[in-house]
């Protein structure tokens, strides 16, 4: 069956995050998963967040629903470092920990450090070294690498992920970014086709998903949609679009957790929702 996973946004209180993973992971959800920027869209001017301190805290009171970035980038976040935390992460959730990583858009946290607006062959190229770094480094005790942006010196990273690995979700649309996905990801995630002519909402996650299931090594990798906040469409009839996505290989779907300003899942479909995927609410 398709499994359901769900963002909350980091604009809530660490106290109300706390609160909505300990809801979220009493009805069944698989993961919480937030977002990992410095500012985000039209929340921008508002309370924001710090994913990892978010999740950390997340991880004190509950006890089974994993716990992950949607996505981690280059854009801020050196790999050595962020390598470390994540480790931590995962020992602090017993090993619950989801990580999610993307190239980064050119928008919101992109400059923020005054970094020139890379074109996005740069920012693959710049994705691809770091998430291969960051994965060396969680996998061994101590990593060396001397690499085109990022280097590595006797970075230690003890003692390592519970499990030895952390799962690897990896954000791609475009044909090189699908194939690096397969190549080194446990899952590939996709937001869903923005291009002319893709506006009904099952078709803007079929087509890729048709797109990536052609890429090489792709078959064993899981497949997972994650709607955008304002994601109506998908709801006036959820059970027909679940469907639609099982039937065009997705294994998960990721919804926006229902919010007190009405963007996300709406609250009144909610139980809908959890049913469609075998969960609910006592």
């Amino acid at each position: 069956m398709l499994e359901l996973s769900c963002v909350v946004l980091n604009d809530l209180h660490p106290t109300a995050f706390t609160e909505t993973a300990r809801a979220v992971e009493a009805v069944g959800l698989r993961t919480v998963f937030c977002y990992d920027h410095l500012s985000w869209e039209s929340l921008r001017d508002g309370p924001w967040y710090n994913a990892v301190p978010l999740l950390a805290a997340a991880a004190t009171v509950t006890t089974t629903v994993r716990l992950g970035t949607l996505v981690a980038s280059p854009n801020f976040r050196h790999p050595v470092t962020f390598a470390h935390e994540v480790m931590t992460l995962d020992q602090l959730s017993g090993g619950r920990l989801e990580l999610g990583v993307g190239a980064g858009t050119a928008r919101h946290d992109a400059t923020v450090l005054g970094v020139a607006e890379l074109t996005p062959a740069q920012r693959q190229s710049r994705f691809e070294e770091w998430t291969t770094l960051l994965s060396t480094v969680l996998a061994q005790r101590a990593t060396d690498v001397a690499g085109a942006r990022y280097t590595a010196l006797d970075a230690r990273n003890v003692p390592g992920p519970v499990a030895g690995s952390i799962p690897l979700t990896v954000a791609a649309a475009g044909p090189r970014g699908m194939r690096f996905a397969a190549a080194v990801g446990d899952t590939w995630v996709t937001y869903g086709d923005r291009r002319p002519g893709s506006e009904e909402t099952v078709e803007r996650f079929t087509a890729p998903a048709a797109r990536f299931a052609q890429v090489p090594g792709a078959a064993g990798v899981r497949a997972m949609a994650l709607l955008s906040l304002d994601e109506e469409a998908a709801y006036r009839d959820y059970p027909r679009f679940a469907a639609a996505l099982e039937a065009a290989g997705f294994d998960e779907v990721v919804v926006h957790w229902p919010r007190d300003d009405g963007r996300g899942m709406p609250v009144d479909v909610l139980d809908t929702v959890l049913r469609t995927h075998g969960l609910g609410r006592t």
